[in-house]
């Protein structure tokens, strides 16, 4: 099922994505893609709360990259909303941007890995700070803490746009498009299929 609002002809509809849209090399893909999550380091954690079946996002920080760089692992509280909504629906959208406008979008399917040997490895003593210490001698924000899990993201599909000048040359792109009304050619803009990123992780 598409939706569609007019009928342009033999003319592109979306002449931005057409004169931007790039299908390179699938590492050249992949790796554009990891340099630009590891500089962005944050992104919004998108899920479906379990209760309601609205999405709701919230910024996470990565804390490592497995399978290749393509599956993000975060920190969380096991007693926080999120591990609800991951439970019930493991289905997951990660979105990151920068403050150029250049973006990242990453589906997948997430589990909680409650495995103290997984925590431990990935343990930063930052979490301190965000999980607490209850003063129980348990629950200390150290990484015997239960509460302390990881969310992995095993990467299904991304797409992204990354700029393809510097940013005065894409201003001057962008002005010759308002003036002529030209779609200007000022990103990288790509597609990563499922089956892409399964062969990248072998």
């Amino acid at each position: 099922m598409s939706f569609s609002n007019t009928d342009t002809g033999d003319k592109p509809a979306d002449p931005y994505t057409q004169k931007n849209l790039q299908d390179p090399s699938l590492k050249e893909k992949v790796e554009d893609l990891v340099s630009f999550v590891e500089k962005s380091k944050f992104c919004m954690m998108t899920t479906r709360i379990a209760s309601s079946g609205l999405l709701v996002s919230r910024c996470m920080a990565l804390a490592a990259k497995e399978g290749n760089g393509i599956d993000l692992l975060f920190h969380a509280n096991s007693e926080s909303g999120k591990t609800d909504d991951l439970e019930s629906d493991p289905d997951i959208n990660l979105a990151f941007q920068n403050p150029s406008g250049e973006w990242a979008s990453i589906s997948g399917r997430a589990s909680l890995i409650t495995d103290r040997a997984v925590v431990k490895k990935y343990y930063s003593t930052a979490l301190k700070a965000w999980i607490g210490d209850l003063g129980d001698g348990k629950h200390d924000g150290g990484p015997e803490d239960p509460r302390i899990l990881v969310i992995k993201v095993n990467a299904k599909t991304a797409q992204y746009a990354i700029s393809d000048r510097t940013t005065v040359g894409g201003f001057v792109e962008f002005a010759k498009g308002v003036a002529t009304g030209e779609a200007p050619k000022v990103n990288k803009l790509r597609y990563i299929s499922e089956e892409e990123l399964s062969q990248w992780r072998q």
